[in-house]
């Protein structure tokens, strides 16, 4: 299957640049897959597709403020991206300009309160660096880090809460999982009231997830690996409804992931935790998943590849020349689709 065939022609203006003003005021696409038909809604109309019983999964990490901008005791300006935590204060980072940090450099951020020892060139270029401080590691990078948000995104984000979901709890991502930016506490309790179900998964989001596929065909293209965990009592919320008949809906294209890769035949699932590369496009077959909610996607990518394996990848391609007619906002800050 090639790559190409996942291509569509976007707009520059559509690319949503900052967050609406209201999380749940975003436009909302409703597909049936059974019907084939779309629908244009509010993000707050999602109440009148889901049903009492289904259950919402949701993935509740946290983004960390991992962009920082600092100095090397020469004085150079440099830029550090914090990619992965190895162990205690040891992380893998992007940095740049890469010809100029070499192992044994030093890099001093915010006028001393961070400062980083390079410690080892790593495959394919990124830097492992072990950081030093007094106090905690996360209230430092609250006070000096920013948002490590998407390469199309060029204005500053005045407000950093609006990169993070209302149910953000645990560090760990460098990208948000922007399906669920739409959801409001209200909205959550609302469809807690009329009997919906949420669980919660977690994937920490990798600065990979914005990689382009390089390669002519997509079944050459080699996912870039996540860590997840999901918990007993969640696990527990899905298995029952799974066995009482009702739907598996899950909120972005990092919680669908995370169920696919660890759901058996059956689409039960355990609490467990690990690292996951499965790569999900047109002819897998979905073990557990019934529906969706996500953002639009960007050309050519493995998340579109990913939304056309669950709804047919002619549907979505019209879905998204639809959108495109009817002026959606495309992308992180975007608007978002119901795929059921």
């Amino acid at each position: 299957m090639k790559v190409s065939e996942f291509n569509y022609e976007l707009p520059e203006e559509l690319i949503a640049q900052t967050p609406i003003e209201k999380r749940d005021e975003s436009r909302l696409m409703v597909l049936n897959k059974q019907q084939q038909t779309i629908e244009h809604k509010t993000f707050k109309n999602i109440i009148d597709y889901l049903e009492a019983g289904d259950v919402l999964v949701r993935n509740n990490t946290k983004v960390i403020p991992a962009r920082l901008y600092g100095k090397k005791e020469t004085g150079a300006n440099v830029e550090f991206l914090l990619l992965n935590h190895i162990e205690g204060d040891i992380w893998e980072c992007i940095v740049r300009p890469g010809n100029k940090l070499h192992v044994g450099n030093k890099v001093i951020f915010g006028e001393g309160l961070l400062t980083a020892d390079i410690l080892e060139i790593m495959a394919g270029g990124t830097r492992k660096v072990e950081f030093h401080y007094e106090g905690i590691f996360n209230e430092i990078l609250d006070q000096i880090g920013l948002m490590p948000l998407p390469p199309y995104i060029h204005e500053e984000l005045k407000q950093k809460e609006r990169y993070q979901t209302v149910y953000a709890k645990y560090n760990g991502s460098a990208a948000a999982p922007t399906a669920g930016l739409h959801f409001t506490e209200e909205l959550l309790r609302k469809l807690q009231e009329k009997g919906v179900v949420i669980a919660n998964v977690t994937l920490h989001v990798g600065i990979g997830t914005f990689r382009p596929v390089k390669e002519e065909t997509v079944e050459a293209h080699e996912m870039h690996s996540e860590h997840y965990y999901i918990k007993q009592e969640d696990a527990d919320k899905i298995n029952q409804a799974k066995k009482n008949g009702k739907r598996i809906i899950a909120v972005g294209t990092t919680s669908c992931r995370v169920l696919e890769t660890v759901a058996d035949e059956n689409g039960y699932i355990q609490a467990t935790e690990g690292d996951t590369q499965i790569f999900i496009y047109p002819g897998y077959r979905f073990k557990i998943l019934d529906g969706l909610i996500t953002n639009f996607h960007l050309p050519q990518s493995t998340l579109l590849m990913l939304v056309s394996a669950l709804a047919g990848k002619d549907y979505i391609m019209k879905a998204y020349q639809q959108a495109v007619q009817e002026k959606y906002r495309f992308f992180s800050f975007g608007d978002a689709m119901l795929i059921q």
